[in-house]
């Protein structure tokens, strides 16, 4: 599982955090690899078995004034014995002011203390909700992500296949670009990928004799999408005499992604193909698909009846013929 620094915590704005530092500035390259939370309660009273040092630690109003109503003796002992335990970070809710000796022992050992103005419950259910997001598996994938009719389309092939100038005319039709070139691809619970730009790359396109374009200067804010769930890879390949492509659609291909299969679609490439018009309509089919409507099952079903009636018509005929 991937890892998220505590001077990344700090530095993040978007999930509305709100942490300052307040001490143990040395240890702020410390990692947190783990979601969960934990509120060191019965660790301020000397029980240290079941604390988990690698997850973040939040002290609420009733762990510092336990640890304020404590004789300072204890109290001291009690905390040099929890920071000796090389603790990720702690998180102080509702913007009290901590204990010197807090801060003293967490400057001390290098251990980064911070501060938030929430209610521990709304702070705990924020940070929650976005480390379960950061510390999931991720990857990056070479190719394009566009939206289709609110389809993740996946573009995959080899350079120069033709992957972003189908992209391109994709925008000029309507649709949104997320991602070229790079995509990068996050997993998010229970089983679902969401793919977004790079940092460098975003809202731009490579397009061969034309150079790097802007899309969201060239076409406006509505030709561009931020993230967009994948439901759909189709891979560009070259047309190739004597290969045999699916002709009927019955054919199910996944391409698989952080352990989760996505539905693939294999597209050959040849002068005078509209790949642009396949994707589009490969998107349209792919929403029938997910309402539970298949036509090349159905046309599979309808032609097995048909042939089942045409065998049974010419069974009652051979049949007929011979009794007279």
């Amino acid at each position: 599982m991937a890892g998220l620094s505590i001077q990344e915590l700090l530095a993040e704005k978007e999930a509305g955090l709100d942490l300052e530092l307040l001490a143990g500035e040395r240890g702020l390259l410390k990692s947190v690899r783990v979601p969960r939370i934990q509120k060191p309660g019965l660790a301020l009273a000397g029980y240290t078995t079941n604390l988990h040092p690698d997850r973040i630690q939040v002290l609420g109003s009733t762990e510092l004034t336990y640890l304020n109503h404590l004789p300072r003796d204890l109290a001291e002992t009690n905390l040099k014995q929890l920071c000796a335990l090389d603790i990720s970070c702690f998180i102080i809710t509702k913007g009290q002011t901590p204990p010197a000796m807090l801060v003293e022992e967490t400057e001390r050992q290098g251990i980064p203390l911070l501060r938030s103005h929430h209610q521990s419950s709304t702070f705990i259910s924020l940070v929650t909700k976005f480390l379960e997001e950061r510390l999931l598996p991720a990857t990056t994938v070479h190719g394009v992500l566009v939206d289709v009719l609110g389809v993740g389309v996946l573009l995959l092939g080899k350079s120069g296949i033709g992957k972003s100038e189908c992209a391109l005319d994709l925008v000029l039709k309507g649709h949104r670009l997320v991602a070229d070139d790079v995509v990068k691809v996050r997993m998010k619970l229970p089983a679902v990928l969401f793919g977004e730009g790079s940092d460098l790359l975003h809202y731009h396109m490579e397009i061969r004799g034309l150079g790097i374009i802007n899309i969201k200067h060239l076409f406006g804010v509505a030709a561009i999408r931020e993230r967009k769930k994948i439901d759909l890879a189709i891979e560009l390949v070259e047309w190739q005499e004597g290969v045999e492509y699916d002709r009927l659609g019955l054919e199910d291909l996944s391409y698989s992604l952080l352990g989760i299969e996505i539905p693939l679609l294999r597209i050959p490439v040849r002068p005078g193909r509209n790949i642009t018009t396949i994707v589009e309509v490969a998107a349209r089919n792919q929403l029938l698909k997910e309402m539970g409507y298949h036509s090349a099952l159905e046309f599979q079903d309808r032609l097995e009846r048909r042939m089942a009636e045409m065998a049974h018509l010419h069974a009652h005929t051979i049949i007929g013929d011979n009794l007279e």
